[in-house]
């Protein structure tokens, strides 16, 4: 049946949540919540560490973020517990006549840690996308984030001409700010090719881990021969790391190389990369 050219396609929106929780049994770290709803939930916690590291993989089934979608992540870490939380693959914000959502909330109680290692955020041109992120931290807690933003598909030669791409970030120690941060990246603003700006490059990184480390690890951190435009910052009890790339492989390369080097010191473990990062 053929339709009128002017009926407009129906175009359902998702709602999806995700609840995690991790406590601290013995020298174990077991899942104590685990509630979903909607194309939104983790695969089976792992232990490629040994009990004392729980990983859990976020999958989103439908594989991108459309025009009304609406995600919320929640996850709580236990006094002495230690997650680690990745995911399958790039995260893909898709071109929609509205925005889509995605909000994260984690708690890390006093004694644990938390270890927040997506994959790449791909923002195809026309999408609208605005996520907020709000990490609470309880006394000692240690924390280890990054995200990688690709604006664009550069594959397909796809530049971020339309639409918008915005993100909030708020780091808490005991209700006192150790780090915010806002942005808002439009499609086609003058902003993405501005030596102020991105200068080009479609591809942001941002790492922020707990803790303070000596200036000689600090060099080698600066020193790694990997082609980003990168550099690092030391600040009172938090590390934060930043960089620009010409493709994801390359920034998500960068921050893998600096795990690498300031896992052991910080959190005082060998860094053991996920299996999914090598599927």
């Amino acid at each position: 049946m053929n339709l009128p050219a002017n009926t407009a396609l129906f175009t359902p929106s998702w709602d999806a949540e995700l609840e995690l929780g991790y406590g601290r049994f013995g020298e174990s770290t077991r899942p104590t919540l685990r509630r979903h709803a909607g194309p939104l939930r983790v695969q089976k916690h792992l232990y490629a560490e040994g009990p004392q590291v729980c990983q859990h993989i976020i999958v989103h089934p439908p594989g991108g973020i459309a025009g009304g979608d609406r995600l919320n992540i929640r996850a709580s870490v236990g006094p002495g517990a230690w997650a680690q939380l990745t995911s399958p693959g790039a995260a893909k914000w898709y071109r929609a006549a509205g925005p889509a959502y995605q909000t994260v909330e984690l708690k890390v109680a006093a004694g644990a840690t938390l270890e927040w290692l997506p994959q790449e955020t791909i923002v195809f041109s026309a999408a609208r996308a605005e996520l907020s992120t709000r990490i609470e931290l309880e006394g000692d807690a240690r924390l280890f984030y990054w995200d990688m933003v690709a604006l664009g598909r550069q594959a397909s030669d796809e530049h971020f001409d339309l639409g918008h791409f915005q993100s909030q970030l708020d780091i808490r120690r005991d209700g006192r700010l150790l780090w915010h941060e806002r942005q808002r990246i439009v499609g086609g603003d003058g902003l993405l090719h501005s030596p102020i700006g991105l200068d080009g490059h479609p591809v942001f990184a941002t790492l922020l881990v707990t803790g303070d480390i000596n200036p000689e690890l600090l060099e080698t951190c600066r020193s790694l021969p990997n082609p980003v435009r990168g550099d690092l910052t030391q600040l009172p009890g938090l590390l934060v790391a930043r960089c620009l790339a010409a493709e994801a492989l390359q920034a998500r390369g960068w921050l893998i190389d600096l795990w690498h080097l300031l896992r052991p010191a910080l959190l005082g473990r060998a860094a053991l990369a996920p299996r999914i990062w090598s599927t």
